[in-house]
């Protein structure tokens, strides 16, 4: 098998759900940025309907899916929590 192929099937997807008016979303992005993870952005007032499929109440909430199931949330900025995907 493929290396890189092989990779990129076990990789992680990380979606951060965030507003922009939100200093706690900030200090999440600014953690993920410092370690290099790289994550998606969704605006859950701009896309209601991608809160609802992950039940994101509020914001900043990270989601980790592992073959679209989703392995860990972590609900406001919690440094040791974000730590453990950083791995």
């Amino acid at each position: 098998m493929n290396v890189w192929l092989y990779t990129l099937t076990i990789m992680a997807r990380i979606i951060k759900f965030e507003k922009n008016d939100c200093a706690p979303c900030a200090q999440v992005s600014a953690y993920l940025d410092q370690k290099g993870i790289q994550y998606e952005t969704i605006n859950p007032f701009d896309q209601p309907e991608l809160a609802v499929k992950f039940k994101v109440r509020t914001v900043p909430t990270v989601i980790v899916l592992e073959d679209e199931e989703i392995k860990s949330r972590i609900i406001g900025f919690k440094p040791e929590e974000l730590a453990a995907i950083a791995l």
